[in-house]
């Protein structure tokens, strides 16, 4: 079997394809994958790293901007939109793949479409409670679309659509509690585990120092924090909030989490964005949350994400245009002082959860080819 996979942009686009890739490739171990990326993104970072192969093409989206320089953007998207389809026709046409995948972002939009084109069965997987435009114009090319939540159906009215779940990692599914704290070198005091992406969200992090200097001077929490790629600055506003860390082994904070399912497991409480991935491996750990939603995505769909944990009661919600240090620190206590409501979010959570994507996703693979591959 030959299964080609197209998604890119960001880690909430990469990852979702890289775990289907997974997957499939345990239980097919001679299947045959090809990704196509777009060049430049960190996609050609990330899919060499998980063992796969990529290709790429150059394509970009539209500016909503009526400014010179965003006409002048648009223009040459135009162009890309163009010459994006010849290439992915080239590599289609030499890969020859028995099915296509789309996991969203502006590279799964040529490809899909040309794949489509082709002759070639194609599915694509939408990650979000509200979906990105690209998957939306697709939706009437494939098979099947494969969504993450019950709450994003009503969206592709015309689309023949199946919820799936969002692929989690296996790590995230086996990471024990308690383990993850003896290897983490944690107490029984509560665990706080907070972080605003790779790049670092400055509000998020201004607003988490106001906690994180105060466990540092009374030592209530234990707070594993990252501060990411341009939140330099943290360590030293906690300092001057007048939090020592150089003497509060109960502060752990560092740029990245590279060890986010111990970290996640250990945690009695998270706050973070309101990514898609994120919030499956939340509701996969059953671990109570208060989400900030970026609003500097696509459709504003951090919220919409958020909102369906929300409104199951797994989750609060505050949003960046109303968030202090002050607020979320009494957001903070109140969650973690009241045990019985804490653990109600957490069942809440788990309710929510689909622990077997994957599973899902390749019985829909098999049932798109015929199980003839």
């Amino acid at each position: 079997m030959k299964v080609l996979l197209a998604g890119g942009g960001t880690a909430g686009h990469i990852n979702p394809a890289l775990a289907i890739a997974g997957y499939i490739k345990t239980m097919r171990p001679d299947t045959q994958f090809l990704f196509i990326g777009n060049r430049g993104g960190m996609e050609q970072r990330l899919v060499p790293q998980a063992g796969f192969e990529i290709k790429s093409i150059t394509i970009s989206g539209f500016k909503r901007s009526l400014k010179p320089k965003a006409a002048v953007e648009n223009i040459r998207t135009l162009g890309r939109t163009v010459s994006s389809s010849a290439q992915a026709k080239k590599i289609i046409r030499e890969f020859d793949p028995d099915i296509c995948i789309g996991t969203g972002g502006y590279v799964s939009g040529p490809v899909v479409r040309t794949a489509a084109r082709m002759g070639i069965p194609c599915l694509i997987h939408e990650q979000n409670a509200y979906p990105g435009i690209t998957n939306k114009l697709l939706s009437k090319r494939v098979k099947k679309v494969m969504l993450a939540v019950e709450a994003a159906k009503k969206y592709f009215p015309d689309a023949d659509v199946v919820v799936t779940g969002n692929p989690v990692r296996g790590e995230i599914l086996t990471a024990d509690k308690e383990q993850s704290r003896e290897k983490l070198g944690l107490d029984q005091r509560p665990v706080v585990l907070s972080f605003g992406g790779s790049l670092g969200a400055q509000k998020v992090n201004e607003a988490v120092a106001d906690i994180v200097a105060r466990s540092g001077i009374d030592g209530r929490y234990q707070h594993i924090h990252a501060y990411g790629k341009f939140g330099s600055f943290f360590p030293s506003l906690v300092e001057e909030k007048g939090a020592d860390l150089s003497k509060a082994p109960n502060i752990d904070i560092r740029p990245y989490i590279d060890n986010m399912p111990e970290c996640m497991a250990a945690a009695d409480l998270v706050i973070c964005r309101a990514g898609a991935i994120t919030l499956s491996e939340l509701q996969a750990m059953g671990k109570p949350a208060i989400l900030i939603p970026s609003p500097n995505v696509a459709e504003n769909h951090q919220y919409h994400n958020a909102m369906a944990l929300v409104n199951a009661g797994a989750a609060e919600l505050i949003e960046e245009s109303e968030l202090t240090g002050e607020l979320l620190t009494k957001k903070v206590d109140a969650m973690l002082s009241d045990r019985e409501k804490l653990k109600k979010y957490s069942e809440c959570a788990k309710r929510m959860a689909i622990t077997n994507a994957g599973e899902r996703i390749y019985a829909i693979v098999k049932k798109t080819l015929g199980n003839t591959k």
